[in-house]
């Protein structure tokens, strides 16, 4: 998978990054809808390349299968697909990713000077109304990231379509990610589906309630070729897919060039492990290596680095 270099825009891309207030928007409250990134026909080939890749295309498979992998297969069924490494097991997806105005907009809401990626899930939410797997409940993803260094780590929220609140679109806590913490455990570094919706639901109105703040809930009513940001933590999380038709999306998780690997110990004593860290390269100290260009590439650095 070639790595990414040119990180240069076009004068009509430049135009499409967020204005100094709309980052200032996004540091108050923790999310952002950009302008329209993708060509109507770039977002047509991601909807062509999911399709052949949930009909069996590779460009490549992962060389080891990590613990806790979202892989959905069609024996699973017409639950919620998620398929992670999407950015690495599609060279056709990968490329259109990759575009520079993608991390651009990253590093400015990060204010980095680089952006990898770190994670990448193809997602397919069947028009299935009562489909339980559909309902996505609030988290945030920095407890997912515990072996991550950075606070300053966000995703983007891709659909390869409009997408409504009929569709089940992704819908934010408004300030959250600013919110103090409280009642966190060993529990909250395990993912949303292995985890009761009702323990999640009081966490959020918990620490809502501790930090004296509104549960203000926004949904991201995003058009074709458009996305949504939100910082690593904001609330967020959707509902059912109501509508006739599939949706269809990509969730696309970036890191600052700054972002590395520490240990994270549960009470245990046990350690945490991220899925990378049996896929990646090993620093000269023995960690797992974030910046690996192979599962991490970058994907734009700004001119004066």
């Amino acid at each position: 998978m070639p790595v990414t270099q040119d990180f240069a825009l076009s004068e009509q891309e430049l135009a499409l990054l967020p204005t100094d207030e709309e980052v200032e928007a996004y540091a108050r409250s923790g999310w952002y809808l950009t302008r329209k990134l993708f060509t109507d026909e770039e977002v047509d080939e991601l909807t062509a390349a999911s399709e052949r890749f949930y009909a069996g295309a590779r460009s490549r498979t992962l060389p080891a299968r990590p613990p806790r992998l979202a892989y959905w297969q069609p024996e699973h069924g017409p639950v919620q697909r998620h398929n992670d490494y999407i950015h690495y097991e599609s060279d056709d997806i990968a490329r259109i990713l990759r575009k520079p105005i993608i991390g651009a907009v990253a590093a400015r809401l990060a204010q980095a000077a680089e952006i990898r990626i770190f994670q990448s899930t193809l997602i397919y939410k069947p028009p299935i109304a009562g489909e339980p797997s559909n309902l996505v409940p609030w988290h945030f993803d920095r407890h997912y990231w515990q072996t991550c260094t950075s606070d300053d780590m966000l995703t983007a929220f891709i659909p390869f379509h409009d997408c409504d609140v009929e569709m089940g679109t992704i819908t934010m806590v408004d300030g959250s990610h600013r919110w103090s913490e409280i009642g966190a455990d060993d529990t909250t570094t395990r993912h949303f589906a292995e985890r009761g919706r009702e323990d999640l639901e009081r966490m959020l109105e918990h620490n809502a309630a501790h930090n004296q703040a509104e549960v203000r809930k926004i949904p991201m009513l995003i058009p074709k070729g458009h996305m949504s940001f939100h910082h690593c933590r904001t609330y967020h999380g959707s509902g059912a897919n109501v509508s006739a038709r599939p949706r269809r999306a990509i969730s696309f998780h970036l890191q600052p060039g700054t972002n590395e690997y520490r240990p994270f110990h549960l009470s245990t004593g046990d350690v945490v492990t991220y899925n990378h860290d049996v896929l990646v390269r090993r620093t000269a100290d023995g960690r797992p290596d974030y910046a690996d260009p192979e599962f991490c590439p970058v994907l734009w650095r700004n001119a004066e680095h």
